[in-house]
């Protein structure tokens, strides 16, 4: 005997007395740290966790379990990039180093496509995005990824517009072995490259070497040297 089955809510979940409920917060939210900060020169980022299992299935059950209303026929992620437009504020999301296949089949995970529908979402609303990785990666891989995400292309062809900040996590003792500063070093580099931009293939070589060597050599400029390369990448991903 064969059973067949097909997903159907049992109530539409416009009549859920949950839905919306998470927009209602982010407006409070909002609303507060707009009338505390604006005028001030403050940039207002909210951060969007990323649910990026059982994307792959019609119901996408994780994602609404959390409050976000996000299904095959519905996006979820433009209700929220409009509600950031309506306050002037940033959307930041995660999970920018993970690519699809990185993850268990089973699972219908995937990273890529839901960045590739945030970005579409936030250009929609004309509202910047911002990024982070969301587990620490030093392999090159992972970077590059991170670039190619960054970058904004998600279909092929190029937005005319990048992610305007990106937070590199984490800055631990793994950081600084030789070989994933080295890569780090590489990452930020071709992350203050940006997109379409020249690049500055001798600007760089004397402070990557002497903080190299501030880093491996004397643990007590490590946190110098976080600093130092911190800023430069937020400077990168700005375009200053």
């Amino acid at each position: 005997m064969i059973l067949l089955a097909r997903w159907r809510p049992r109530v539409p979940l416009e009549a859920s007395p949950q839905t919306g409920m998470l927009l209602k917060h982010g407006e409070r939210i909002l609303s507060s740290a707009t009338s505390v900060f604006d005028g001030k020169g403050v940039k207002i980022f909210m951060k969007i966790s990323r649910i990026h299992w059982h994307y792959g299935t019609r119901s996408h059950a994780p994602e609404l379990t959390a409050g976000y209303y996000n299904t095959r026929y519905r996006d979820g992620y433009l209700s929220i990039a409009q509600m950031l437009a309506r306050h002037g504020a940033i959307f930041n999301f995660t999970c920018i180093e993970m690519r699809d296949h990185e993850h268990a089949q089973d699972a219908l995970c995937a990273p890529e496509k839901l960045v590739k529908q945030v970005a579409f979402a936030t250009a929609s609303a004309q509202v910047p995005l911002a990024g982070e990785n969301a587990i620490p990666r030093y392999d090159e891989y992972a970077h590059e990824q991170i670039l190619q995400a960054s970058s904004l292309d998600v279909d092929g062809s190029t937005f005319d517009r990048e992610m305007c900040a990106f937070t590199y996590l984490r800055m631990n003792p793994s950081l600084f072995h030789p070989e994933n500063w080295r890569r780090f070093v590489g990452f930020v580099k071709k992350m203050n490259e940006g997109k379409g931009k020249e690049k500055e293939d001798g600007e760089w070589v004397e402070e990557e070497e002497k903080a190299v060597k501030m880093a491996v050599n004397d643990p007590t400029q490590q946190i110098t040297v976080q600093l130092y390369f911190s800023s430069r990448l937020l400077t990168a991903v700005n375009g200053q």
